[in-house]
């Protein structure tokens, strides 16, 4: 992710320039990101008060906020044109799950709403449990900032990293015991470089079995203690209907990874809020369609994989909003 577009948030860290009209260059030929005056992408200010229409408020990273296409064509915009609804769109690019907890807390109770989508691309796992993340500064250069996180202690969750710092960190003066707390994207860094540079990635993983998200192998992990944790305190805070969404990574989609481990842990928490896994739907496709989904190079969302995963969410959020009406 590049910060270029991005400006200081002391809670959060960042989130977008407020009233931003960029034309961001793409391998798909290029995509104009425009947000509002909070600084979310969208075409129009959020209201607070209601005017007769359902409203949706909708939290998650990258893969919601649409990185790679405009606004138009990301599944929460098809999701509002199909549903006759206002649907609020809250995401934040390279953002954990907690960071994305975070804007809930500052933002969802000035707008009166009726349902909260919370969507977490499964990968979010290993940021909730990082302290610093790479970004890709204005030069084109990785620099590491500090980013909110969140520790249990006594059953609570303590925040950590506030105020985050403005400035970049220097890697050599973090101490010996945070070096380790950097999110780089996974472990063997270096041998994904080189697999991806000899171009033999997908093959790899299938022949090795490839778990991306080892850290939802077991329930007493204790990074998925954590982010089940956030997820529990949030549903409980919430005062409408919560639909929790597991987004998986395209190893999931195109069968190149197995996706029961996460399955298992997101099944965890069915029973405090509304479940919906858009996997099964996803993979009806052909896998010609399914490559579809993704860029070639960027594994964001296509505008035919926002189509595919609003389709699968469409019924569920209708058949949500029609029964809070009883």
């Amino acid at each position: 992710m590049n910060r270029i577009q991005f400006e200081y948030h002391p809670i959060v860290g960042y989130k977008f320039i407020a009233d931003l009209r960029s034309r961001i260059q793409h391998e798909g030929g290029g995509y104009f990101v425009k947000t509002n005056n909070l600084g979310f992408r969208s075409d129009t200010n959020f209201q607070e008060g209601k005017a007769g229409k359902k409203r949706i408020l909708v939290f998650g990273d990258s893969f919601t906020a649409g990185d790679g296409v405009s606004n138009k064509f990301r599944y929460t915009d098809l999701l509002e044109k199909d549903c006759d609804c206002e649907v609020y769109n809250f995401g934040l690019p390279g953002s954990g799950t907690d960071q994305q907890y975070l804007l809930y807390k500052e933002y969802a109770p000035k707008f009166d709403h009726d349902l909260l989508i919370i969507s977490v691309l499964v990968e979010n796992i290993r940021r909730v449990n990082a302290q610093y993340r790479y970004y890709l500064g204005a030069e084109g250069e990785m620099k590491v900032w500090m980013k909110p996180y969140f520790q249990i202690v006594g059953n609570q969750l303590h925040l950590q990293n506030t105020p985050v710092e403005p400035k970049p960190i220097n890697v050599s003066d973090l101490p010996e015991g945070e070096k380790g707390a950097i999110d780089s994207g996974g472990p063997f860094e270096l041998l994904r470089t080189i697999v991806k540079k000899l171009g033999l990635k997908e093959q790899v993983q299938k022949l090795v079995r490839f778990q991306p998200v080892p850290e939802y192998n077991s329930s007493r992990k204790p990074e998925w203690q954590l982010m089940k944790k956030i997820l529990e305190q949030w549903v409980s805070e919430s005062k409408v209907p919560v639909l929790l969404i597991p987004i998986p990574l395209y190893q999931h989609i195109e069968e190149t990874a197995s996706a029961s481990s996460y399955q298992r842990r997101f099944s965890e928490l069915k029973s405090i809020c509304h479940l919906h896994d858009p996997l099964p739907d996803l993979r009806r496709y052909e896998l010609k369609s399914r490559r579809s989904f993704r860029f070639e190079r960027d594994i964001h969302l296509t505008p035919e994989g926002h189509r595919a995963l609003f389709e699968s969410i469409l019924p569920v959020v209708k058949k949500i909003l029609e029964k809070d009406a009883i």
